[in-house]
């Protein structure tokens, strides 16, 4: 299996598929972050994410921080992946850069094709309305 990044915080943002994050995502140190805005309410999502809306992302950057403490990779996506989710992601990215001491965060990164992507595969949604999501990430 790939090694993640070795530097002691994020310096740019990888993207991920849908088939890597399935053997991923189990792990520990990994959170999946949902920025869709309300379609997450009524689509489904992927089990174990943290939903944090892409309208007020940047002011929940510091909550999303400390709901992410001990863990060193952050996975990304909205709907397809093409503007809210590596937005977000960029701007954590810039976030963490400003403030490595406090975040931990060693990698960031898109998932490709989204939750759609995600969804049309065949993959696991789960359908609660926790957040952050309690469902087993399996």
């Amino acid at each position: 299996m790939e090694e993640m990044s070795m530097s002691s915080v994020a310096r740019s943002i990888s993207y991920i598929t849908g088939s890597q994050l399935l053997s991923l995502k189990r792990r520990p140190n990994i959170a999946i972050v949902d920025v869709r805005d309300d379609e997450r309410s009524y689509d489904g999502h992927i089990a174990g994410s943290l939903h944090f809306a892409s309208y007020t992302f940047p002011e929940n950057i510091p909550n999303l921080i400390q709901q992410v403490q001990g863990k060193d990779t952050l996975i990304f996506h909205c709907a397809l992946s093409q503007v809210r989710g590596p937005k977000c992601a960029r701007r954590l990215l810039e976030y963490v850069t400003d403030f490595e001491k406090e975040a931990g965060i060693k990698s960031i990164m898109v998932l490709e094709h989204g939750f759609n992507g995600w969804e049309a595969s065949g993959r696991p949604v789960c359908r609660c309305t926790d957040n952050p999501c309690k469902a087993e990430t399996s």
